[in-house]
């Protein structure tokens, strides 16, 4: 009988490299709209339990690892059940909850700081791109949690393994590719939920503990500055911690920038990529080289191939290396404003939905519209590919 695994336990299997074939049984427009790098589309009807395209048993050995997911874990199973019963496959496995649950999957890195008692962790959501934060007083044992997602047990586990007491929750910006939970996590705590008072431009129908810009709060021992950071949205605010890492949100990438037109529209998004450029150049550029870029999003392509970040592994720059290395960064204004409306990719899906959603203004049925609203990887940045020159 087949085994069944979480979608955990297939992140492992793929990082360990202890599997030889992945199958994806969605309909082929769905695996090319998003899916697992090493995965191969076989497409099989759990509704009817049969197969709906080609396949060819004899070009795999019977002997080979093989693991097969799906959207949600039903077609998965059974394709999994053929494989086993009908074709001799000895070494099969399922993935519980399928993409739906591969979606949810989570890195914890910690990101090295300078100061003894300062702890930042950085959650990586590695198959939608997706960063938050733990931000940890040692001594108090005190954190932050900065843009949760609804994958909160991530978000509590890294806090509570820690030792930690949760004592406030952040978000950098209405998101526009995910739903968040800070809000939810910060009431079932017991503690303030933030955002950059800016945020009220776009007119969030819930009452949240707004931070002025240049405004710093006290998270046991370590503090957090609020910065202004407008242009991916008028609310956007970045995070900085003890004067050492700052958490950018979607204003500035590793690998690119925000893009603007998400907010904006029409000629309203050039004037939003002036502010933009504003931020970037009169806000960060300012910074001390030294200061770590934490941003809120990295790329991949629906490929699932990651673009010049490697999940597992620290995602961050600084700001000498960013003004350094980016091209579009060191464009003129002008050239800066119009290339942010060259070539840019397609918009995350249901971004509108989402964006109500987190605004307040909307509420999804149930979980299997939260989960269908949030499929597939974000489109935040403002580049399909890197914008940072090779060495």
């Amino acid at each position: 009988m087949p085994e069944a695994i979480s979608a955990a336990e297939l992140r492992d299997r793929i990082e360990a490299d202890n599997l030889d074939v992945l199958f994806d049984t969605r309909a082929p427009e769905d695996y090319e709209d998003w899916r697992i790098a090493e995965a191969e589309n076989v497409e099989y009807s759990g509704s009817d339990d049969e197969l709906v395209g080609d396949f060819d048993p004899e070009a795999y050995d019977t002997n080979d690892e093989i693991v097969v997911t799906c959207a949600t874990g039903r077609s998965a199973g059974k394709f999994a059940a053929y494989l086993d019963e009908v074709e001799g496959f000895e070494n099969v496995a399922h993935v519980e909850g399928g993409m739906e649950d591969w979606s949810l999957v989570y890195d914890v890195v910690p990101i090295a700081t300078t100061r003894d008692d300062l702890e930042l962790l950085q959650l990586q959501r590695r198959a939608k791109g997706c960063l938050g934060y733990l931000i940890g007083s040692k001594r108090t044992g005190k954190a932050a949690l900065v843009d949760v997602t609804r994958a909160t047990d991530a978000f509590e586990d890294a806090a509570a393994e820690r030792g930690y007491e949760i004592d406030r929750v952040f978000d950098t910006h209405i998101h526009a590719d995910h739903i968040s939970a800070g809000r939810g996590l910060a009431e079932k705590y017991g503690v303030p939920y933030h955002l950059g008072e800016p945020a009220n431009t776009r007119d969030p129908q819930f009452e949240f503990d707004p931070i002025e810009p240049n405004e710093t709060v006290e998270v046991g021992d370590v503090s957090i500055k609020a910065v202004h950071t407008p242009g991916h949205t008028t609310g956007m605010t970045a995070y900085l911690v003890e004067d050492e890492a700052l958490l950018t949100g979607d204003t500035l990438f590793v690998e690119s920038i925000g893009r603007t037109e998400l907010q904006f529209a029409g000629e309203d998004a050039k004037s939003g990529a002036r502010v933009q450029y504003e931020t970037l150049q009169h806000k960060i550029a300012t910074m001390p080289d030294h200061v770590k870029i934490l941003p809120g999003h990295f790329s991949l392509t629906n490929c699932g191939e990651y673009i010049d970040v490697e999940p597992g592994m620290p995602m961050f720059s600084t700001v000498g290396e960013i003004w350094a290395k980016n091209e579009i960064i060191q464009l003129e204004e002008d050239e800066f404003v119009e290339h942010m409306f060259d070539n840019l990719p397609s918009k995350p899906p249901n971004y509108e939905k989402v964006i109500k959603t987190n605004l307040g203004v909307y509420e999804p049925d149930d979980e299997d519209e939260r989960n269908e609203l949030e499929l597939g990887p974000n489109r935040c940045a403002a580049t399909e590919d890197s914008a940072v020159a090779d060495d």
